[in-house]
């Protein structure tokens, strides 16, 4: 990110004092409207002209034929999630209510609107480009500058130019903690404001027809901070500027001029102040019980003294927040709680609109009055608001809601009333991503369900906390789970007791206790399938998948995908056929069957479209990765695998990475090192607790792939011994594979016979695992430590199962380079036709290693073929020769059956083994390949 700090005189500027800045934007729109998008982070302290410059800029876009449209955010709290950005659609002719409906089920929910409304912004710039303006991002809401980080992404190839403008004091809160990801955005550029000088004060004093001799003066008062300036000079200009005794800041200057007013006027100011920054004259009107017409003239009045703005439609702001906290300031504390008791009931009444979308408003307002005069209607609107807020995906803002609630009395009634807010309170916390926040309000919930006496309420308050990567949030769950299962004793809700056990599963899961999930999960499973309740059959279905990992639970897996399904259909949720899909695609990569793996993506694409959102697509992606790279497609494998980390990883930057780096590591061992693992290569990252064996595993493999063995074996000793290694249950085997590959190429043959013995239980299977990459049939990874352990009969044994098992399917690449280790392996033996079989395995490899583009291995079966000076055209079997001229001749394989007495399935599989081996895929292409030989 370039930086710049900007100001100083600069001589028939059309914005005084800001012409550099000015042109530096003029270049980054020119940039933007030929695609090459820019965000600039304007900053600089209250006053120094951020708005204003962003005026500027907005009117040079229009002139230009440039879009532009405004989001300002409000430094009042109550306003709606992703508020800026509604604003942004709503200029832009974009539904935003429609791109964010929906409820929250779950925190994906909150990123599947961000990318929507991300989408919709970038879809709505027109060929000419298009300006958004952020203003005052300091006070945006988390939602909203989440949307900002997304799209700032995104940026690159857009005609899109994004000026957000913030306070550079001290940013806190939400802004605090995406700043950074902001500024290291590849697009980014920051543009920091400073005051002005001498000479730009005194034309600033000129300009409003004050005396430009006072300027040495007045830049000593206002350090050529620009509002103060102005305000100084229209204080000179109405007369209420005292030399002798100048004032300390704007707000002195603010309550100077507030004084020249009529009292309507000031009255009317007062109540606006309390209002907010923007506020509708009906509302105050309402407030103040005046009609509108006499208000309208008082509003005219206080814009022509400077201090409001009128913007359309009865809307009016306040010049500048500064202004507005000046007056507010100015207000008595007896004042001020009035008017917000006033606007409160003005709200309720509907003065500005529906009142359900004024609730977090309310609340505010409330909220001030509580302290002198009660707190029931605080807590009750709190409460109100904060359902609305978890609603409508602001789920910190929930948080401090439910929290105010419970502050001012606890929302509802009785230790019931206070164990529900309570689990609402975790619930927001989960959503938001504040585990510790979510464990506190779980426990106190638990507290006042056991003094309600209440073990549904206590159930409720357990189910709050999910399982997490925190070993302290997940002791504190299973406290919570042990305890509520406790207070049903024999009887109670069924299906509560099942997704309590349930949620035990999954916290034994984490814990790496296999036992322990598969006694919870059965036993939730058949208490979730007795009660029919819909949610609780998802949670115990999940939980039972957990409990059958692996090539030994494969048909039950299938099963579950089935059941799941089934639940999907009859509740409608899209969500729950997603999780059917993939379940059903990652049994059936793992039990070799790409074919139906590939079709499962067809309806897995229809429910993630139903379901929305970064995160669901990822998971298409991921799926979607793992068969084109077991098929051999490489680069279509990469570049889904790429599209789905660039998705996932503003939602959950972990998994993303993971992910990415396993596809990077599974296509390096046929086509070598893609330029996107280099990084990965070269430095290590530090994964999830359960990966700890796992990354320096895989990371081994891929430095071996980039030929660095002695990194290599470095990398695979963090790994530790092999006895004390903990992979996860539902990825084993590819990490066992990687392992006895590195061990076979670094010489550690004592870990390698421990390894394959390891692999043995999965012998029949495909290397796959959790539908994220595939390493080809097992025997393939067995035959190759065989063969290093000189086991060459077992070796070639295996390794001719192996081809088998990849061509039937349709695991190209696998298939490749099973021939070539069996070849090796068969040069290695010696024994009788071994050579002739090495030969023709060997031109098989070849041929198709290079219809994949395996540059991995092109070289590697070249040179063999040239050691034993074989050819291309050796790839088939006798029998295999004799229906390639049958093929060739004409006949079907109905006929190819009929003249060699063999059954159609035979003949069927001999065509589909010789478009394999010849790494074709049309029978013409045989009949023109035997023509050839025939020549």
């Amino acid at each position: 990110m370039a930086a710049r700090r900007t100001g100083g005189p600069c001589a028939g500027d059309g914005l005084l004092g800001r012409r550099r800045e000015v042109e530096a934007l003029g270049e980054w729109l020119d940039g933007a409207r030929s695609g090459a998008g820019r965000l600039v982070l304007c900053a600089g302290e209250p006053g120094i002209g951020k708005t204003r410059l962003a005026q500027e800029t907005a009117g040079i876009a229009l002139a230009g034929g440039t879009t532009v449209a405004w989001g300002r955010c409000v430094e009042a709290e109550g306003s709606p999630a992703f508020w800026p950005w509604r604003q942004v659609l709503r200029s832009l002719g974009a539904d935003a209510d429609a791109l964010l409906e929906g409820g929250a089920e779950s925190a994906e929910d909150r990123f599947r609107a961000v990318d929507a409304v991300a989408e919709a912004v970038r879809a709505a710039a027109p060929a000419g480009g298009l300006v958004v303006v952020l203003d005052d991002v300091h006070w945006a809401d988390e939602p909203s500058l989440l949307v900002l980080r997304h799209l700032a992404g995104q940026l690159a190839g857009a005609p899109v130019l994004v000026l957000a403008t913030f306070r550079d004091v001290e940013p806190a809160g939400a802004l605090a903690r995406v700043l950074p990801d902001l500024v290291r955005t590849p697009a980014a550029e920051r543009l920091d404001l400073r005051g002005f000088g001498l000479e730009e004060v005194r034309r600033q004093l000129e300009r409003a027809d004050a005396s430009g001799a006072e300027a040495p003066a007045v830049l000593d008062l206002t350090a050529g901070n620009p509002l103060f300036v102005r305000e100084v000079a229209r204080a000179m200009a109405d007369g209420t500027w005292r030399p002798d005794r100048p004032p300390a800041t704007v707000l002195d200057l603010v309550r100077a001029r507030l004084e020249q007013v009529s009292t309507g006027c000031r009255r009317l100011v007062h109540a606006a102040a309390v209002a907010g920054r923007d506020f509708p004259i009906p509302l105050v009107a309402a407030a103040l019980g005046a009609e509108v017409g006499p208000c309208l003239a008082w509003a005219d009045e206080a814009v022509g003294r400077g201090l409001l703005d009128a913007v359309g439609d009865g809307d009016y702001r306040f010049v500048h927040a500064l202004t507005r906290e000046a007056v507010r300031a100015s207000l008595a504390t007896a004042d001020r709680v009035a008017l917000h008791r006033a606007l409160a009931l003005a709200l309720e009444s509907g003065a500005a609109g529906d009142p359900a979308g004024h609730l977090a408003e309310i609340a505010r307002h409330w909220s001030e009055v509580a302290p002198y005069d009660g707190a029931a209607p605080a807590a009750a609107w709190a409460l109100r608001a904060a359902d609305d807020a978890v609603r409508r995906l602001a789920f910190e803002e929930g948080v401090r809601l439910y929290r105010q609630a419970l502050a001012l009395g606890g929302g509802e009634a009785g230790d019931d009333g206070r164990c529900r807010t309570l689990v609402a309170l975790g619930r927001a916390a989960h959503l938001a991503g504040d585990m510790a926040a979510c464990a506190g309000a779980a426990t106190a919930a638990a507290d006042a369900a056991r003094a309600a006496g209440d073990p549904a309420l206590l159930a409720a308050a357990a189910l709050v906390l999910p399982t997490t990567a925190d070993p302290a949030v997940n002791a504190e769950a299973g406290r919570l789970c042990q305890q509520a299962l406790a207070a049903f004793g024999d009887g109670g809700d069924a299906a509560l007791k099942a997704r309590l056990l349930a949620q035990q599963a999954h916290l034994a899961y984490y814990d790496g206790d296999q036992p322990g999930v598969e006694e919870l999960s059965a036993a939730a499973l058949g208490l979730a399938r007795a009660s029919g309740d819909a949610q609780a059959l998802s949670d115990a279905l999940h939980a039972r998948k957990e409990a059958c990992p692996g090539p030994a639970g494969l048909a039950e897996r299938l099963a579950l995908a089935a059941e799941m399904q089934a639940l999907a259909a009859r509740t409608d949720r899209a969500r729950t056929a997603m999780w059917a899909e993939l379940w059903r695609i990652e049994a059936l990569v793992e039990q070799g069957d790409l074919a139906g793996a590939a079709e499962g993506l067809v309806r897995l694409r229809a429910a993630v479209d139903r379901v929305g959102g970064p995160v669901s697509a990822w998971h298409h992606d991921r799926a979607a990765a793992c068969v084109a790279q077991a098929q051999g497609r490489y680069a279509d494998a990469v570049a889904l695998a790429r599209r789905g980390f660039d998705r996932m990883q503003p939602a959950e930057p972990a998994p993303a990475r993971g992910t990415w780096f396993a596809v990077l590591c599974a296509v390096a061992a046929h086509v070598g090192v893609p330029d996107d693992a280099r990084p990965l290569v070269d430095r290590a990252f530090e994964p999830l607790p359960r990966y700890r064996n796992v990354a320096p595993l895989m990371r081994a493999h891929l430095l071996l792939c980039a030929g660095r063995p002695d990194e290599a074996a470095a990398s695979y000793a963090l790994a530790g011994p092999v006895d004390g290694w903990a992979l996860p249950a539902f990825f084993t085997t590819p990490p066992l594979v990687v392992a006895s590959l590195v061990t076979a190429a670094v010489g550690r043959l004592d870990d390698l016979a421990a390894i394959l013995e390891r692999l043995e239980p999965a012998r029949g299977y495909h290397a796959a695992g959790d539908a994220v990459i595939s390493f080809g049939p097992v025997e393939l990874a067995l035959g190759r430590g065989a063969a290093a352990l000189g086991r060459l009969d077992q070796a070639a044994d295996d390794l001719a199962v192996a081809a088998e098992r990849a061509d039937a399917a349709g695991a190209r690449g696998f298939a490749a380079e099973a021939r070539y280790h069996l070849a090796e392996a068969l040069v290695a033996r010696d024994g009788p036709g071994d050579r002739d079989r090495a030969r023709r395995e060997a031109a098989a490899a070849d041929r198709q290693a290079r219809a994949l583009g395996m540059a991995a291995y092109v070289d590697r079966t070249a040179a063999l073929l040239q050691r034993l000076g074989g050819a291309a055209g050796d790839v088939l079997s006798a029998r295999e020769l004799e229906v390639a001229r049958l093929v060739a001749a004409g006949l079907t394989n109905r006929q190819i059956a009929e003249r060699l007495v063999i059954s159609g399935r035979t003949a069927q599989n001999h065509v589909q083994h010789i478009l394999t081996k010849l790494g074709f895929t049309a029978r013409s292409q045989i009949a023109a390949w035997t023509a050839g030989r025939n020549e």
